[in-house]
């Protein structure tokens, strides 16, 4: 790694190899590659979880709020930072701040890239292996034994570790493919199946007989249910289910043309990812509220409700099935895109051939990820202030490097880089304006916030 006296040579180090950069070849390519990007477990698992356990409705409206002023100014930003160096994380702020700290940030990009892949391929296995289950009619159980099913996956030594490796063959087999032929051709495919599975699954709880209590739920907000810890819940959400602060889309940015309006880019991932998660609330609420369960069962809402839910409802198996798939093509997309952020600082930094880069960074993440796959099994009691490896990468980049590395990123484009970015976008807006006003000033104080709660430094 280099260090800030030494980063002003830096340039000419990643330019070398960016002769040759790839691109992302249209505008759809360049949506579907950065939605996949933010769409993930997050629309599908965290979304509905904490809505769920926030109230419902009034959640999601806080939620869409800080939407608008924290996330699309933030992933505009990142955005545009990827764009104008043309470069990796790291590379990027080194070329735009020479001899400065600032690459730091993109140092934690990549950590946080790595680290979160350590313990998502464990969450994206057991959602590959309920595929399967759900194919096999492993989930037809009476509603009482979802719970055993899951614990049978859960605290098995050997099954995670498979499932998380078929997972990581999976997605490094699309990113070893490039960038136009792996990344932008396998999300054009991912997310039209992805909005078409839920749709699906949305028809069928719809007309769930008692489905209008589960729209209700979600569609109707309780201005009661607001709280100080519900606030913070939806910054935190609205901040880290867009992928932002984890050097995605700074890499992902690198790839777009110069043509390509980010500005309207980024309202289209947004709108496009907030839609997702609707749709995902659609498909559950009506059919767990049709059914008698409970909207507050949190993370085991995925793995032991659903399953439940869809084993109530005429041909449950069939849309189980399909939802778990629509589950892992979310999740797929999301993890080509960590997988990304290593790889180009490899290939650009030492000159790695992309599919030796791609096979070392899936191999540490399997490394880092065999510890998390075993933190419910032989891995237990091995704990690190409290926590297992499961839960101390979570805690870790959830809760520090993430936020850390947005509160600079919004510092650095707000403030230091601010005339450079407005230029890069062909000159000052409307948009553009607000955009950098909430870069200074909100964001900062938002993600600070929702940090301090996190680490614990702060209670409401």
């Amino acid at each position: 790694m280099k260090t800030p006296s030494d980063a002003g040579n830096s340039a000419t180090v990643a330019e070398a190899p960016l002769q040759a950069r790839a691109t992302f070849t249209s505008s759809l390519g360049v949506l579907a590659a950065t939605l996949g990007s933010a769409v993930g477990l997050g629309n599908i698992w965290k979304f509905p979880a904490l809505t769920g356990l926030n109230g419902g409705a009034a959640f999601v409206m806080l939620y869409l709020l800080c939407v608008i002023l924290i996330g699309m100014p933030v992933m505009w930003a990142e955005l545009t930072i990827g764009r104008n160096s043309r470069a990796n994380t790291v590379a990027a702020f080194q070329k735009l701040a020479p001899k400065t700290p600032w690459y730091l940030i993109g140092v934690s990009g990549v950590v946080s890239a790595v680290l979160i892949m350590g313990f998502y391929t464990v969450v994206c296995g057991w959602i590959y292996a309920y595929i399967f289950r759900a194919a096999t009619g492993a989930l037809a159980v009476p509603p009482e034994q979802t719970v055993e099913v899951f614990n049978a996956l859960y605290t098995s030594p050997i099954q995670p570790i498979v499932w998380q490796w078929i997972v990581l063959a999976v997605t490094s087999a699309i990113v070893m493919a490039g960038v136009t032929k792996g990344i932008e051709a396998a999300t054009k495919r991912l997310m039209p199946l992805l909005f078409l599975l839920l749709l699906i699954c949305d028809i069928r709880a719809l007309t769930l007989p008692g489905a209008s209590e589960g729209l209700s739920f979600l569609l109707k907000p309780d201005l009661s249910k607001i709280t100080a810890p519900t606030v913070l819940a939806a910054m935190g959400l609205a901040f880290f289910k867009l992928s932002l602060g984890m050097g995605c889309m700074v890499t992902y940015g690198s790839y777009i043309n110069k043509n390509e309006n980010l500005i309207k880019n980024t309202g289209k991932v947004v709108a496009a990812d907030t839609t997702v998660s609707l749709l995902a609330g659609l498909a559950i609420f009506p059919a767990v509220f049709a059914f008698g369960y409970e909207p507050t069962s949190g993370p085991s809402l995925l793995f032991i409700t659903i399953p439940a839910v869809f084993r109530s409802m005429p041909l449950g198996g069939l849309f189980c099935f399909l939802f778990f798939v629509l589950a892992a093509v979310a999740a797929t997309g999301a993890m080509i895109s960590l997988i990304e952020v290593p790889v180009a600082y490899l290939t650009e930094r030492f000159g790695w051939k992309r599919n030796l880069a791609t096979l070392a960074t899936a191999l540490s993440m399997a490394l880092l990820g065999v510890g998390a796959a075993l933190s419910s099994s032989l891995l237990s009691e091995f704990k690190i202030i409290g926590r297992t490896l499961f839960d101390t990468y979570d805690f870790v980049t959830s809760n520090v490097l993430l936020p850390v590395g947005g509160i600079f990123i919004a510092l650095f484009v707000g403030w230091k880089w601010r005339q450079a970015a407005i230029a890069e976008n062909g000159g000052a807006t409307a948009a553009i304006n607000a955009f950098t006003v909430f870069l200074r000033f909100v964001a900062p104080i938002a993600i600070t916030l929702v940090l301090l709660q996190g680490l614990g430094i702060i209670r409401f």
